[in-house]
C-alpha cells in the first residue's frame, strides 16, 4: 500500500498530460465543442503543396468555398456544425480523389487527409455530447458548397476544394 499514493500521483499527471494540447496544438471553439488540433502542422503541410495543387485548377472564376456563400458570415451556434460537415466533405469527398504523380504531394495531402479525420472525430464525439443540431444558415451553406463541388467533374472539384484549403483554414482561426 506504500506505493498508492506515489501511483496515484503518476496517475493523476498521466492523465493530465494526456488531456493537454501537444506543442503546435491550439483550442478551437465551434459553437459549444472545443476541439484541439494542430494549425501549424495542416498549415505547413499545405503550403508545401498549395501551388501544385492550385496549378491543376483549370476552373479559376469559381470558388466552392467563398463567396457569395461566405463561411465568415456563420453564426457561432452553427460552427460546431458547419465545420463537422466540412470536414466530413473533406475527408470522404476531396482527400479520396486527390492523388498526384509526385510522391511528395501525395505524402502531405495525405498528412492533412489524418489532420481532418482526427479532428473529424474530435467533433464528432463533441456533437453527440452537445447535441449540436445544424440550424437553417450552416445547412443552406453546406447545400451550396456540395452545388459547387458536383458541379464539376470529381477529379477537378477535389483539387478545386483542396486548393481553397485556406479559406477554411482562414475561417476556423478567424472563429477561434
Amino acid at each position: 500500500m506504500r506505493g498508492s499514493p506515489l501511483f496515484l500521483c503518476l496517475f493523476s499527471v498521466s492523465c493530465w498530460v494526456n488531456l493537454m494540447p501537444t506543442a503546435g496544438d491550439r483550442i478551437f471553439h465551434f459553437g459549444t465543442c472545443r476541439v484541439s488540433m494542430s494549425m501549424t502542422e495542416i498549415r505547413a503541410g499545405f503550403t508545401a503543396i498549395k501551388a501544385n495543387i492550385q496549378s491543376r485548377d483549370p476552373i479559376r472564376t469559381l470558388s466552392i468555398l467563398s463567396h457569395p456563400h461566405s463561411l465568415h458570415k456563420v453564426k457561432s451556434s452553427n460552427r460546431c456544425c458547419i465545420t463537422y460537415q466540412l470536414f466530413t466533405f473533406y475527408v470522404d469527398k476531396v482527400f479520396k480523389h486527390c492523388r498526384t504523380e509526385d510522391s511528395f504531394v501525395n505524402r502531405k495531402i495525405s498528412s492533412i487527409a489524418n489532420s481532418f479525420l482526427s479532428t473529424r472525430r474530435k467533433l464528432g464525439q463533441c456533437r453527440e455530447q452537445n447535441s449540436c443540431v445544424c440550424g437553417e444558415e450552416s445547412t443552406e451553406k453546406f447545400k451550396q458548397i456540395l452545388a459547387n463541388y458536383e458541379g464539376l467533374n470529381v477529379t477537378s472539384a477535389a483539387m478545386k476544394s483542396l486548393g481553397e484549403l485556406d479559406i477554411l483554414l482562414d475561417w476556423m482561426e478567424k472563429s477561434r
